[in-house]
This record gives structure tokens, sequence and C-alpha cells, in this order.
């Protein structure tokens, strides 16, 4: 497929509406055998996300815009609203654009895996971002084992080591399974912690207060939660607070994201933590391995881990933040 030489300014654009569809994927079609060369050098980024409605993903937004125009290159951003079909068909119209980089948080790690093997046929690089990808070449993300690790050690020792605790789990990708067993293994160590409750939320604060809520009427005596991403631990807060127990339940996230710095500051609030992600430098990263990739030079790794640290209500004053 022809590649463009573009010299436009970066441009970051949202919906699916802001790139057309592609009707056929002619020589990009599954069943090609050939493969395009590699682009000479990155003119045009696509960053592909999961949800934009969650701040962690503006984030991402944000950290390609500074990638992008160190670089010069252009860049455009789609929201696959949680959508397998959706972000199939973004992938799908940034190869016929003749897009140089497609940095990919997939909805779905295998789903993903035929449009990521389309876009490789056609010479794009593709690199996952916070979550795995089937035949990207590269991901980098978070070390989400140890994330819910810190978490969760940071919670149970709030707890005394005692006590019963819920999990608000999320949509079954990667890097949530990896938080959700990071947290489990901590527990293993805590004789006196029992895990009373599981349920998925959909990684926001309404989906996150609802199954909380759920939990909390089914299993009222519960000291600690730990929500696999800020937003459903946030979802959290409000249900403890809803239900008058604010003073005997501490909760616990993953993200480190503005909400949950502000969430810390609140005197009063039952969220005492969270592990930390880089959601920018996630995509900065993914930016600097594709440039090794056209310059012909091998991947050192091809599965860079982000450490995670713990910012609390005695150490938020001192975190950086997104």
């Amino acid at each position: 497929m022809g590649r463009t030489t573009r010299s436009t300014p970066v441009r970051i654009l949202t919906g699916l509406s802001a790139i057309a569809l592609p009707l056929s994927l002619g020589a990009c079609s599954s069943g090609d055998t050939q493969t395009a060369a590699a682009p000479a050098k990155i003119e045009s980024i696509g960053l592909l996300v999961q949800d934009m409605s969650n701040p962690f993903f503006s984030a991402m937004d944000k950290g390609l815009r500074k990638a992008a125009a160190d670089i010069g290159a252009t860049a455009n951003t789609q929201d696959a609203q949680l959508d397998l079909g959706t972000q199939t068909s973004q992938m799908d119209a940034f190869v016929q654009q003749g897009v140089d980089l497609i940095v990919v948080s997939a909805v779905d790690q295998d789903g993903i895996a035929p449009a990521i093997q389309r876009a490789k046929q056609a010479g794009t690089i593709v690199i996952a971002v916070d979550t795995p990808a089937v035949g990207a070449d590269a991901v980098v993300e978070t070390d989400a084992v140890q994330a819910g690790e810190v978490s969760c050690t940071y919670l149970f020792e709030q707890m005394g080591g005692k006590g019963n605790v819920l999990l608000v789990d999320g949509t079954p990708i990667q890097t949530i399974i990896d938080r959700i067993d990071g947290c489990k293994n901590v527990a293993t160590k805590y004789p006196g912690i029992t895990i009373v409750g599981q349920q998925a939320s959909k990684n926001d604060r309404a989906s996150g207060l609802a199954v909380t809520t759920d939990m909390l009427t089914a299993t009222p005596d519960v000291q600690g939660i730990f929500g696999m991403n800020d937003p459903s631990a946030l979802g959290a807060v409000l249900a403890v607070e809803g239900a008058g127990k604010a003073a005997q339940v501490k909760v616990t996230g993953v993200d480190g994201s503005p909400e949950a710095v502000a969430e810390l500051q609140r005197a009063g609030s039952p969220f005492i933590g969270t592990s930390t992600q880089a959601p920018g430098q996630m995509v900065v990263q993914a930016v600097q391995l594709a440039q090794q990739l056209v310059k012909g030079e091998k991947l050192a790794e091809t599965n860079v881990k982000i450490p995670s640290e713990l910012v609390t209500r005695e150490t938020v004053a001192s975190y950086a933040g997104w």
C-alpha cells in the first residue's frame, strides 16, 4: 500500500466519524501473503483506545500529542467505546489511510489479532500499550501484577492484616486479570484476610458503584475493597458512603489518576491509596520503540513493563501525576 508524505501539524481527532471506514481492504486482506515494506520514517501515528470517558486514555492522548510533535508526525486518536468491532474498523481505516504507526490499547487482545495481521501485511508498525495484543510488534504496559500487589499490600496492612475484602473486577483483558491476580497473590500471605466477593465492573465509576452496592448488600460485613482501576474504586467509595460505612471500610485502586489524587486529598474519604500507572509515558515509549524499528534496529525488549508505585494520603502531595 502506498504511503503519502504529510507535513501538516499534529492533529487529534476523536470519534469513528473522523475517519472513513474501509469498504474493502484489497491487498491488505487477511488472506494476502504479500507483506509491504515498513515505513522509512514515521510521519503519521494512529492511537486506538478502549474508552475515552476514562481519564486514563485521555492521558494516553496527551502522551501521543507530545510524542508526535517531537518527531514531526501527525496524530489521530480513535475511541472504541469498549467495542471490538469498532476498534477493528478503526484499525482497518488507519491501514487504508497509510498510517505508519498504530498504537493500540486493545479492547480484546485476541479479537484484534486479524486486524493487526492486516496492518502488518500493509507495512504498518503496531505497538500495543496498557495490555498485550496478539501479533503486535511490541507491548508497553504497567507491571500489572505488581500494581495489584502494591495496592492490596497497603490495603491489607491498613486493615491490620485481618477482615473481609471485596474485589471490584473489570473487563477480562490481561492487564486487569493481572491486577486481580496480584491482589490475590498478596492475600495468600495474610491468613486473616478473606475475599468475600468479586464482581466485574465496566471499568468506570458508575458500574463500580453498582457492583459494589450489590456486593455490600449481599455481604455487609466488609472492611476493605480493592478496585482494579481508579474509576471502579471511586465508584466503590460512593457505594461505601451510600451504605453509611465510610468509617469502617478502606478502599484502594490502581492508576494514580487525577481523580484519585483529588479523592486522597478529600477529608474523610474511605479511599486511602492507589498504585500508579503512566499512560502518557506508555505511548511515548511505544513511539520510541517504533523509531528503533524504522531504523532497522532489533528491539532489546518486546515486552516493556513500567514499574508501579504506591500513592497514599501521606505521599500524594509529592506525586507528579499524569
